[in-house]
């Protein structure tokens, strides 16, 4: 039997993940999108989980079907773990990943520590209001400049030394592999499977 998973997400990049990572399991990943409906909500958590929560919470209370969400950010030591949650908009609503970048190295120019960690949290929320959130973290470092064209937000700044480049340059399907968010959805695909 083919059970549904509601992505409480637009994103059609993060869709395509989940939906690959989920092919040959019995659930049907559907986006919003494609149910009609439009997430408007505000990540108001000071945690990865507590925003996956939200807007989990909301696309499930929206279809009245399991519905699952992500959020996801770059933690750095030197930082004390900033900019964390606020990954996305950290030199302000609306950033650029360029912005972004800009303003990590302009933080970092005078730390020596470049250790950095990405984390992705991942909720799923049942319509009777079961909540499970699992986690997946990718270690690596802080680069001193750019580096690379693939992947998005970060990547060009976090350099992995047991490949000798950045995250924005190794192949996709090895970063599928070892990224934070194969991690989550590795525990996601357990969890799934447990419940079917």
């Amino acid at each position: 039997m083919i059970m549904r998973l509601v992505l409480a997400t637009n994103n059609q990049g993060k869709i395509r993940e989940f939906k690959a990572m989920l092919a040959d399991s019995p659930w049907e990943v559907v986006g919003l999108g494609e149910l009609g409906i439009q997430l408007d909500v505000e990540e108001t958590a000071d945690t990865f989980e507590g925003n996956a929560i939200i807007k989990a919470t909301r696309a499930m209370q929206l279809s009245g079907e399991v519905a699952v969400s992500d959020d996801s950010g770059i933690c750095v030591e030197a930082l004390d773990g900033a900019p964390g949650v606020y990954s996305a908009r950290y030199s302000g609503e609306g950033a650029t990943d360029y912005q972004n970048n800009i303003k990590l190295l302009e933080m970092m120019a005078n730390h020596a520590n470049r250790k950095a960690k990405f984390v992705c949290a991942i909720a799923v929320v049942s319509p009777d209001n079961e909540i499970k959130t699992m986690r997946g973290e990718f270690e690596g470092e802080i680069a001193y400049s750019m580096q690379g064209s693939g992947g998005f937000g970060y990547d060009v700044l976090f350099y992995l030394s047991d490949y000798k480049m950045t995250s924005a340059q190794i192949p996709a399907e090895l970063k599928n592999k070892i990224s934070h968010r194969a991690k989550a959805l590795e525990k996601l695909r357990d969890y799934l499977e447990d419940i079917e």
